[in-house]
Parts: C-alpha cells; structure tokens; sequence
C-alpha cells in the first residue's frame, strides 16, 4: 500500500457523494432515508474538536439488503475511480452497514442488526462513550484483519480522526491512543498543524490540510499566569505553554488526544525568556532565566512519552531571549542576551544529542539591523531573532528590513532569499510568526487597526522559484500574535 495519506473522510465526505449519487439515479429500491443527506451536509462541515462530536437528533435507517448495498457502492467508487490500491471506502461501508460482522449473518430479518442508525454511525450514545476503554480492535475493518486496519487508519489524514473515531467505540479508542500516532511516527507519516494564541486566554489551531480554524479548550489557570510572558512548544501530541505563577513558574499542558489542559510537570530549573525546538516525541530548552532575572546556561530535555525533563549539559554561555532550531539531528541556539550584554549575541551554540557535547560558533548570527531612528533601547526590547528550519535549511526573517535570510552551513554566512509578506507588521519582531511547517515557511500575522485586525497565514515553499507567499488563511482578530508552535504528528 502507499505510504500516501489515504484522504477517506468517509464519514462526512466520501460516504456522503455515493449515497447522493445512488439518490440521484432515483432507485426506489435504495434502503438509506433521504434525511441521512442534511446529516451528512452538517457533518461535512463539521470540523475536527478534539471528540465532542456534534448533537442531532437520533433515527434509524434500514437496510434490507446490507451485501447489495456494499456491492452496489463498490462498482460505483470502480468504475469512477477505475484503479485503487485498497477499497478502504467499501471496507469501512460494509462495517457499517453491518457492524457486528460474527453476527449479523444469524440475525435474519432483526432491524436492529441490520440498521444504520445515527447515533452509530455519526455520534456515540453515552453508553457507548463510556464503553469505549474496554472494547478492543475486533470492531474494526475485519475484511483485512487488525493490523491492516490499523495501518490503513495510520495513513488517514488525520484531520478525518474525529469522523473516523465517530463510527464506534473501537475506531474512537483507537483514534485516542498514542500507539496510533507511534506507527504513523514508524511509518515516517508527518502532518503539522500550527498552534497559535492572539489573545491572552485563548489558543487557536490552524489545519493547513484543510485549511480550518479551531478554537481550544480555555486554559484553566489565573490571571497572573494569563498576563504573564510566555513562551511555547509542540512536542508529540501535547502543546506546552509556560508562563508564571503569583510564586512560581507553571506550565500547562494541552493533549491533542482529549482535546483537554491539564498542569504539566515544572522544569528541574524553571525559567522563562529560553530557547527551544522539538525532534519528534522530544524537545530541548536552552537558557532562560528565573524570577529574579538570573540567566542560564543551564539545558534540559523533554520527553513527551513519559512527561519527564532531563538535565542536559549546560552551554558554554549563559543566555536568555535566545532561539532554538533542530538542524540535522542535532539542537542549535542562536543569539539571545548574556549576563552583560548591552546587545545580543551573534554567536550560536550547538549541541550534539549523541557526544552530549555543546560547539560555539562564532558571528554564526548577522548584526543586528536597526530599523530606521532605532536606538540601544530597541535593541534592548527587540524580539529573539526569528529563527526556522525548513527541510534542514535554516532560515531568519529580518523584520527591520522585511527580508527572508538563508543561511550558509559550509561559510557560515547568509543570504537574501527574498521578502516578508507586506501585510505583517510587528513590534520589533514582536507579534509575529516565523514558523517551518513541513517543507514550507508560514508567517502568521497581519496588520493592526483601532477597529481590530485580522490574522493572515502566509505559506511559501522556498525550494520553489520565483518567490510567491500563498495566503492559506485569514480571519478577523487582534492582528498581535502573542505566542505560536507547530505540532507534527
């Protein structure tokens, strides 16, 4: 099978086209209600939310003849598709249609067996919710056995998780595990979506698949954490966000997999102002400094499989506003302030996970550019130098002089590789985004007004010429984006 993401949706979507079109060919024979088209027109656009499925009314659609149905189904989707790898539509159809596959057989004319009801087939009863941790995977597709089943769901988008995990217990127990998101890490399957927050109690989620904004649950915490300085990660499935307390650093923990916050373990040496960047299930923070302004040198790793932190080996320079970027497999910090610094550092440090040894790189960061009538106070309050990879390529963004810099490994140099999107605009490189996505660039931001601004996601694929920013999104917000990570799972 391809390791190609099998777009199947087929709750909302596909299942939706072939039962309009069967409709449409006005066969009085076809056993499913008309009604079911408005479910599926609601579901269709009913967007992924963690697992509160939406709420309708429950009703029951028969099917007198659950084999003609699949079958009928089957050509269709050939003889349109005419060449197809795996018939995971009609797998998933036939499951169904038929749900208890071991029974159904012996059922004869119980319209309970062979119903297609809603409650089913698009949302779960609270009964079934509740049972959903002791079933196991024998409700899944059980033409092609568990493990292929759970294979052909690792290669699903998994902006189609919440409909699949929506047919029953089995796929929805499924779809919460980490095992899931394990063999699509195996299989080298990577989807990102960005993590931002234009406000200061809310996080919003942007899918550049499908193009779709989400809002997150509200963290619970208080308003000193809420208007504290914070900084953010995306490691595995969890968004960390770390701010301060009325005594203490505090850091909150939201999981892709409940659609739920919950207060993470602190740091062995809580910090705030650091560096950091992720590697898969793993993250590393650099430098910082604590509450009464004393800077690190000080590193640590987390694991986002068992939510511990790691002391690693401290960096030559005790730093804090720095930035952080994983570049082939090993960790780099770049600029930032020392303990005496009147301006930021322009050399970098990078540590190598396997010595476990930290390197300096002299001048490894371009002066800063003053902006124009700038003073030593804006190099003061400026922002962490905006810092990404792409496809281990690093990239900076210069807000000053709008300009999109790529950076020379073998001469230690840079380039100008072209522009920053017009309307973006920042407060000395605060209030936007600079974040690799995949194998493109993502500026999240926008212009600012007394009347409210709007936010833009801006995607470019710098290994494509000549340079076009491609606007994948825009709504109405504060236009300040106050903090963003992107989640790759």
């Amino acid at each position: 099978m391809s390791t190609h993401y099998i777009s199947v949706q087929f709750c909302a979507v596909e299942i939706y086209c072939y039962i309009k079109t069967i409709l449409m060919l006005e066969d009085p024979s076809f056993p499913f209600s008309r009604d079911l088209l408005s479910a599926f027109e609601q579901e269709n656009k009913w967007m992924y939310d963690g697992f509160s499925f939406i709420e309708s009314s429950n009703y029951k659609r028969k099917s007198e003849d659950g084999d003609k149905l699949g079958n009928s189904l089957k050509l269709l989707k050939i003889n349109k598709a005419r060449e197809m790898e795996v018939d995971f539509l009609n797998l998933s159809l036939s499951l169904v249609v038929n749900p208890s596959s071991e029974n159904a057989e012996d059922a004869g004319d119980q319209s309970d067996t062979n119903s297609l009801s809603h409650s089913r087939f698009l949302n779960q009863s609270d009964d079934t919710k509740n049972a959903g941790n002791q079933s196991d995977t024998s409700s899944l597709i059980h033409q092609i056995g568990e493990d292929n089943s759970i294979n052909c769901i690792a290669r699903c988008s998994r902006s189609d998780y919440g409909s699949i995990a929506s047919l029953n217990s089995s796929f929805r127990s499924l779809v919460e595990g980490k095992e899931l998101y394990k063999l699509r890490r195996q299989l080298g399957i990577v989807e990102h979506w960005i993590f931002f927050a234009c406000s200061l109690r809310e996080w919003e989620v942007f899918d550049p698949i499908r193009l779709r904004w989400k809002h997150l649950p509200k963290i619970p915490s208080n308003d000193c954490f809420m208007h504290s300085d914070k900084e953010s990660l995306a490691v595995g499935t969890e968004l960390l966000v770390f701010g301060k307390g009325i005594t203490s650093h505090l850091i909150y923990k939201y999981n892709l997999l409940t659609n739920s916050w919950c207060i993470g373990l602190e740091m062995n040496t809580p910090r705030c102002l650091f560096g950091s960047a992720t590697l898969g299930e793993k993250a590393i923070v650099a430098g910082g400094c604590d509450f009464w302004g004393n800077i690190f040198s000080s590193a640590e790793l987390y694991n986002s499989e068992t939510g511990t932190w790691e002391t690693l080996p401290s960096m030559n320079k005790a730093r804090k506003k720095c930035s952080a970027v994983f570049m082939d497999g090993k960790f780099y910090v770049v600029g930032g302030l020392g303990v005496e610094n009147v301006y930021p550092y322009t050399c970098g440090e990078v540590f190598d996970l396997e010595r476990r040894t930290w390197t300096v790189i002299p001048d490894m960061l371009p002066l800063r550019n003053a902006e124009p009538g700038g003073t030593d106070a804006s190099a003061m309050s400026e922002a962490p130098p905006l810092l990404t990879v792409v496809n281990n390529e690093l990239y900076a963004a210069d807000y000053a002089r709008k300009e999109v810099r790529k950076y020379n490994k073998s001469s230690n140099s840079w380039a100008t590789v072209g522009s920053l999107p017009e309307r973006v605009v920042s407060m000395h490189g605060w209030g936007l985004a600079f974040r690799g996505c995949g194998d493109k660039l993502i500026v999240l931001g926008g212009p600012r007004a007394l009347e409210g601004g709007y936010i833009e996601v801006n995607s470019w694929t710098p290994s494509e010429s000549p340079q076009q920013w491609t606007v994948l999104g825009r709504k109405r917000s504060g236009g300040f984006v106050y903090n963003c990570a992107i989640m790759g799972c």
